[in-house]
């Protein structure tokens, strides 16, 4: 609690909501760290929110004045200037509480996911470490790319006769995952692959985008993103015991970015589930030979795969064929191939010689997003190779139920 006579607490918190209807950064949050200060207590956003509308409709009929420190409302608080500078030193030291206050909150907030994520890593048993596996150097490269999980939601979308075109649910998550993994395996077998690149493209967890979200949930976000982790963790290890690994997953997609339920998007752009999932693989598959985590310090994914390059993005993008060559002048570096999910359909186009923009498919399938672009596409993934001079000389489109 500060120490500050009750006139005083009155002015400041009437600088504070006359400046929170100007500035959108001051958040109601802000006003109840500001009031719990004061009263002892903590007081929560949405109180002070219902509170401030008969505020504010006094306020723009004029009917507030400047408290004072006398029972009368005349009182002359000094000359125009002494006013002016009181109230901005008032401004200066509210500023700085706030400041100090959202700091707080989110080291706090941060302290606590991290020590969740600690402990829920401590209590999970570890994983079988498997025997070094062979590797030796081939002319083909094999890429298998997946998309857009969105773990966690729960719907059905039905037709026009009241059939299911879609169910999805955690359950359901896992056994298409499954399959995948089998259809693989039996892929590697086939074409006698010894190291194959697993690429993730993002959204692997559903709910961050708007509140509307969080009710299609069956776990919390950050219960989900744990989960999510854990099963991801697990289906990697099993693809140790017959190929060697090398991982790459794309930090920045949206739907696991935080937007602190209403905040524009990129408001936190840093803030993202997908480092909890990258960090959770990491340690859990850290002592496995037969695997490896790639980061590239942008985020996304990046790649040279028998002589060409690839850049993997989540695929939020306005048109992939501009993106491929913007990245590429950007970067500095000729890139072959742009592939990206998010679309929630597959979609190719060549667009030079050795110049591919891919959307992948998603593992949810149809949603109501994809319906409302009236794309309707399988859930599913792909399996590309690559061979030296060829370019991407083979692709498998798996179609999971």
């Amino acid at each position: 609690m500060f120490h500050i006579d009750k006139n005083e607490f009155l002015r400041e918190q009437l600088d504070l909501l006359k400046r929170k209807q100007a500035d959108e950064t001051i958040e109601w949050q802000d006003v109840a760290d500001f009031r719990s200060e004061y009263i002892g207590a903590l007081e929560h956003r949405d109180t002070c929110r219902k509170g401030s509308k008969i505020f504010y409709e006094y306020l723009d009929a004029g009917w507030i004045k400047e408290p004072s420190s006398t029972t009368s409302t005349t009182v002359d608080f000094g000359s125009p200037n002494e006013k002016v500078s009181a109230q901005k030193e008032r401004i200066k030291a509210q500023t700085e509480r706030l400041e100090t206050n959202r700091w707080i909150r989110e080291l706090a907030r941060d302290e606590m996911i991290a020590q969740y994520i600690v402990d829920s890593i401590s209590n999970l048993q570890p994983l079988e470490v498997p025997s070094p596996l062979p590797t030796h150097i081939n002319e083909k490269s094999y890429s298998l790319c997946y998309s857009d999980p969105h773990y966690g939601v729960e719907f059905s979308i039905k037709g026009l006769f009241g059939e299911v075109i879609n169910e999805y649910n955690p359950e359901i998550f896992e056994k298409r995952m499954w399959d995948l993994f089998y259809r693989v395996k039996n892929i590697i077998e086939k074409e006698n692959i010894t190291t194959l690149h697993i690429y993730d493209f993002g959204d692997s967890i559903d709910g961050l985008l708007r509140v509307s979200q969080l009710w299609k949930l069956r776990y919390g976000v950050v219960d989900s993103t744990i989960k999510y982790s854990e099963f991801i963790s697990n289906w990697l290890n099993e693809f140790t015991k017959i190929v060697n690994v090398k991982f790459q997953m794309v930090i920045d997609a949206n739907h696991s970015q935080l937007r602190m339920l209403s905040q524009p998007k990129n408001t936190f752009k840093d803030d993202n589930m997908s480092k909890i999932t990258a960090m959770f693989v990491k340690e859990r598959l850290g002592k496995n030979p037969n695997f490896e985590f790639i980061e590239n310090p942008t985020g996304m994914i990046f790649d040279n795969l028998s002589g060409y390059n690839l850049l993997g993005i989540h695929g939020e993008v306005k048109n992939m064929d501009t993106a491929l060559k913007d990245f590429s002048r950007v970067y500095k570096v000729n890139l072959n191939y742009l592939i990206g999910g998010h679309l929630h359909h597959g979609k190719y186009e060549e667009v030079g010689q050795d110049l591919e923009v891919i959307n992948i498919p998603s593992i949810i399938g149809i949603d109501d997003y994809s319906l409302s672009l009236l794309k309707a596409s399988n859930a599913g993934a792909k399996l590309f190779c690559f061979e030296e001079n060829n370019g991407k000389s083979l692709e498998y489109s798996i179609k999971l139920q």
